[in-house]
C-alpha cells in the first residue's frame, strides 16, 4: 500500500473510492476469512522498525471494519511514540494509561471519531515502564472487558525489533499484522521480525507491504495466512 501524506489523513474515510481504500477493504476481507475456524477479534499491528506505516495501517483498517457495520475500537498501545491522537485530532491527556490507573475515566478515555462506528483509545501520558504496563494484569482485564463491548479491536504497537512491547501484546491478541516498507527494510530484518513474533507463539495473519510502485496497481499489498 502506498504510504499516506504527512497530514495523516484517514483515506478510507476521506476517499473511500480510492484504490488504496479498496486495498484496505480487501485486507479486511482476508482477515475475516482467516477467522473462519478461529475468532479474530483483537488484531495487533506492528512493524520491523519506525516509519513503516503501521499506525496508518491501524487506523485505516479500523475504519474499514467500521464501514462494514462493525463496532470498532482502535487502541494506541505505542507507549513510547504514540501518534493515533494526531490522526483523529484528539487529546492524549487521559487515554490507555489513565484508564488502566482509574476505570472511572473511561468515558473520557474512549472517544468517538468522525468515522461512524469507530472509537479511539489514545495512549495517554507516557509511563516510564511501557513493557510492564502492557504486560500487566490490569491490561489483561481491560482487554477482556473491551472484547465484550466491541466487534473488532485494532491495537497499534511499537516496532518489534526496537522493543519487546509488541511481543508482549501479541500474546493478548488473536492475530498480528506486520507492516513492512518495501523500499526501506531488508529481507533479513523482516525475517528476524517474523522469527521474534513466532518465538512468542504470535499468530501472524499477514504482511502488509508499503511504498510499492504505484504502477503496480493490482498488488498494493502482499498477504499470506498462517496456519
Amino acid at each position: 500500500m502506498p504510504q499516506q501524506t504527512p497530514n495523516r489523513t484517514i483515506i478510507t474515510h476521506a476517499n473511500p473510492k480510492s484504490p488504496v481504500s479498496e486495498a484496505y477493504r480487501t485486507l479486511r476481507t482476508n482477515i475475516e476469512y482467516s477467522g473462519i475456524y478461529r475468532e479474530i477479534k483483537v488484531i495487533m499491528v506492528t512493524s520491523t522498525q519506525p516509519g513503516e506505516g503501521k499506525s496508518t495501517t491501524s487506523v485505516n483498517l479500523a475504519a474499514a471494519f467500521a464501514q462494514a457495520d462493525k463496532k470498532v475500537l482502535v487502541i494506541d498501545a505505542d507507549l513510547r511514540k504514540p501518534t493515533l491522537h494526531h490522526y483523529f485530532m484528539k487529546s492524549n491527556r487521559v487515554g490507555l494509561t489513565g484508564l488502566l490507573t482509574d476505570e472511572s475515566v473511561k468515558q473520557k478515555a474512549i472517544m468517538e471519531t468522525d468515522v461512524e462506528g469507530l472509537s479511539v483509545l489514545t495512549s495517554g501520558l507516557l509511563p516510564p515502564n511501557p513493557s510492564e504496563v502492557l504486560g500487566s494484569r490490569k491490561m489483561d482485564a481491560l482487554l477482556e472487558k473491551l472484547r465484550r463491548e466491541y466487534d473488532i479491536i485494532v491495537i497499534d504497537t511499537p516496532p518489534t525489533l526496537a522493543v519487546t512491547d509488541s511481543q508482549i501484546m501479541s500474546s493478548k491478541s488473536d492475530g498480528v499484522l506486520l507492516v513492512i516498507d518495501s523500499c526501506k527494510v531488508k529481507r533479513d530484518l523482516a525475517i528476524k521480525t517474523l522469527s521474534n513474533l513466532k518465538h512468542v507463539n504470535a499468530r501472524v495473519l499477514g504482511v502488509v507491504l508499503n511504498n510499492l510502485n504505484r504502477k503496480d496497481a493490482e498488488s498494493y499489498y502482499y498477504y499470506f495466512s498462517e496456519s
